[in-house]
């Protein structure tokens, strides 16, 4: 369920800003365009959100700035103390990850994430999104900003330059965590009675928009 990094997490909970705002060479392209991803992000939700993989806060802080009223889940302590830290005390944080979480007390219309769905397998992507399918009403919507190829071609060549480029940590990153194709998700997407469009934000980050229907 992506527990398996959470101890990543707990690690990097105190270098994550400056990670993601594009200080770490080997992983400037994958952070290319941050502030654009979560804005955009944020700009699709309705008013009742539920967020997973809160971290640092960064996108929650945004939904909190256009009047959305967020309920986040992340596995990290390190991460919710971060993101407690920056954030007003009104927004709720819980202790959860993409498939053993609270639910939220009222009808959520949008269910968000940047930078975390890899964590799971395609079998676990796949319960977890039929499970969103069931909370949310006809014109909900998933919108995941992740790291996605499209297709398994695109994924091996990917790995190819990070190794030309001697980029160990992200090589690392790759071949050991969950990254899937447009063909995976979307099959996913449709079998939970949901459309989809992907929108490619940078070399590695698309943004999912899947309507329940």
């Amino acid at each position: 369920m992506g527990r398996e990094f959470l101890e990543l997490f707990e690690g990097w909970a105190s270098d994550y800003d400056s990670t993601v705002s594009g200080k770490t060479r080997e992983y400037k392209e994958v952070f290319q365009n941050y502030e654009e991803i979560l804005n955009q992000t944020a700009a699709s939700t309705g008013h009742v959100v539920l967020e997973f993989g809160v971290g640092t806060g960064n996108l929650t802080a945004i939904l909190h700035g256009l009047g959305r009223k967020v309920y986040g889940i992340e596995p990290s302590s390190a991460m919710r103390e971060k993101a407690k830290a920056k954030l007003p005390a009104e927004i709720m944080i819980n202790d959860g990850d993409f498939l053993d979480f609270p639910e939220p007390p009222e009808q959520v219309d949008s269910i968000v994430s940047t930078y975390a769905f890899h964590h799971l397998t395609d079998e676990e992507k796949e319960k977890a999104i039929g499970r969103y399918g069931s909370m949310l009403a006809n014109g909900g919507k998933i919108i995941f900003a992740d790291t996605v190829f499209t297709d398994r071609d695109a994924y091996v060549k990917k790995i190819d330059e990070s190794k030309r480029r001697q980029f160990t940590g992200l090589v690392k990153d790759l071949e050991t965590e969950y990254y899937t194709t447009h063909i995976v998700m979307k099959q996913i997407f449709l079998k939970h009675g949901f459309s989809v469009s992907f929108t490619q934000m940078n070399p590695f980050v698309w943004i999912m928009e899947a309507v329940k229907q």
